[in-house]
């Protein structure tokens, strides 16, 4: 492996709670954590603002060369900019929802995000989550793990983080949701998701954060010797 670097790969389905895993997993180790579907979220977001149309592949082109995303560390948490705007938040309504997966299905769209993705994964060590990070983005990556959880599990988690946002909406709508998008990511002709052959399963369904934390902390200690 030519890069001196670490990268730790998790994928896996939505509302399975990867990123909060990601997050917390960055901020113990001390590298850089990088949400891959907040970036296929801010572009989503450009595109139902600019009226794109995903059949005209010119003015996906186009729009993808105007979109410039970029996180930012701050005390708190990382935000996430697009074109300089902190859309940390807006990137997280159920309309953006209802149509990232679309949009993360588009060829154009995939080529351009896996490139700045693998532009900050060659520059630092990192933690980065997705659907594709340990197939497509980073397939020699130091540790891949794959997360998943119930249905059930995962659509009250993310019923229970809508509404706390003050979105109101069902239940039921939100199965839908996570339904839809499970179709879309895993049929899709572009960096289908899928669980890597040397990945290792995180089944979170009856965890809590801290003993997912752990597991996470564990696997890197017995895969790469890398100590807290």
């Amino acid at each position: 492996m030519s890069r001196k670097n670490i990268v730790i790969a998790i994928d896996g389905f939505s509302s399975c709670g990867k990123s909060t895993v990601a997050k917390a997993l960055a901020k113990k180790l001390h590298f850089v954590f990088i949400d891959s579907g907040a970036m296929y979220r801010a572009v989503t977001l450009y595109f139902q603002r600019n009226n794109i149309d995903l059949a005209d592949n010119d003015a996906v082109l186009e729009a993808l060369e105007n979109i410039h995303i970029d996180f930012i560390p701050n005390p708190e948490k990382v935000q996430i900019h697009l074109n300089d705007e902190d859309v940390s938040e807006a990137i997280r309504t159920m309309e953006v929802s209802n149509y990232v997966s679309e949009v993360s299905a588009v060829k154009a769209v995939r080529t351009a995000m896996v490139k700045q993705q693998q532009s900050l994964g060659n520059k630092r060590n990192i933690v980065m989550d997705g659907r594709d990070i340990g197939t497509t983005v980073f397939p020699q990556a130091d540790l891949k793990i794959f997360m998943t959880a119930s249905p059930q599990v995962r659509a009250e988690r993310r019923y229970a983080e809508l509404t706390a946002k003050g979105e109101v909406l069902t239940m039921e709508e939100v199965k839908e949701n996570l339904s839809h998008r499970d179709h879309i990511d895993s049929t899709r002709e572009e960096s289908p998701l899928r669980q890597a052959e040397d990945a290792i399963v995180l089944d979170n369904s009856e965890l809590n954060q801290e003993e997912q934390l752990d597991f996470v902390v564990n696997l890197i200690k017995e895969k790469i010797g890398l100590a807290e």
